[in-house]
């Protein structure tokens, strides 16, 4: 027996409209995919900013250091130009900001970059990799001036004397120094000196700023590609002819270091926040002397890596504990 008909007297089909349809969510273990995402990031992070010091020591073979140094932020204020115009984000406005990314220029790109490359036409990158990451040292060292929410702690201090004890056997104190470049070398760390000094003009001057970090950097490079094209017409001439390989890792020194590198730094700090983004500092030193042992050939002493052991683990007493 057939069921009985609900169609009324008229005998027209009512149409029903059909509900919202449940959506089936389907959760594949999130947390191991973008923990293994960040990490695949910060390990080709630390790769490319290790490999920035023999990138810099081959472009020099035929550029000089200024020009090294201009190729390097052009082509990385071209690497965020792109990002920019994709995200549709414009560069920041505003005179004052403009004049503080000035100064910010010239302490974090224009001086650094140029300092490096001049070290590296007598010290061997794995060396100038290792100076480095006494970066933060000089941090810890100048933020308890300059910052006054910065106090020192015993193990702060600690770790400031450790790491400069490290950059002591890198440089191998107990032989007079012999058979390093005191010139190099002192540049090399000068560099790096630059860099928490430029942090901390920064922190206290465009922390409020308006634009987006990309577009604050990309403003930052622009600016540093002017100075630094004004000091290379002054004081180099110009290339006679543009080899290969220096022209290619002069590219990748910008696109890729610079550039792409910042970049994706960004990206960690929003993810997993900057002490742990920071923490790529550690790799550098070990990359750039891996690299510049096995791709240039370096000299490899004892204490190169016992003295950079030291170093690293000095600046990571320096840095402040993670709260819970």
């Amino acid at each position: 027996m057939s069921a009985p008909s609900t169609l009324p007297p008229t005998r027209r089909p009512i149409r029903l409209r059909p509900g919202p349809r449940p959506r089936l969510r389907l959760r594949l273990r999130p947390c191991r995919q973008v923990a293994a995402d960040w990490r695949l990031r910060f390990g080709f992070l630390a790769v490319i900013w290790g490999f920035s010091f023999l990138l810099i020591k081959v472009g020099t073979q035929a550029y000089a250091p200024f020009q090294v140094a201009l190729g390097r932020v052009f082509f990385g204020a071209l690497a965020l130009l792109v990002v920019l115009f994709l995200r549709r984000e414009r560069l920041p406005r505003g005179g004052r900001t403009w004049a503080h990314l000035t100064v910010a220029a010239l302490l974090l790109n224009t001086a650094p970059f140029s300092l490096f490359a001049y070290a590296e036409l007598s010290i061997p990158s794995s060396l100038a990799g290792i100076c480095n990451a006494t970066s933060p040292l000089w941090g810890m060292a100048l933020s308890l001036v300059a910052l006054s929410e910065d106090r020192p702690t015993r193990r702060r201090v600690a770790g400031l004397g450790l790491g400069f004890l490290g950059v002591l056997t890198v440089l191998g104190a107990w032989q007079g120094f012999s058979g390093v470049d005191a010139t190099g070398t002192a540049l090399a760390l000068l560099a790096s000196l630059c860099y928490p000094i430029g942090w901390i003009y920064v922190r206290r001057t465009l922390a409020g700023a308006d634009g987006s970090p990309a577009a604050m950097t990309a403003a930052q490079l622009l600016v540093s590609t002017a100075q630094l094209a004004v000091l290379a017409a002054v004081f180099t001439p110009a290339p006679a002819s543009f080899p290969l390989w220096p022209t290619l890792a002069v590219i990748a020194l910008g696109a890729l270091g610079t550039g792409m590198a910042l970049q994706m730094q960004y990206g960690l700090v929003t993810e997993v926040g900057p002490t742990t983004a920071q923490m790529v500092t550690y790799f550098i030193p070990v990359i750039a002397t891996t690299a510049g042992v096995l791709v240039l050939g370096e000299q490899l002493h004892w204490n190169t890596p016992v003295g950079a052991a030291i170093v690293l683990a000095g600046a990571a007493l320096t840095q402040p504990k993670r709260s819970p």
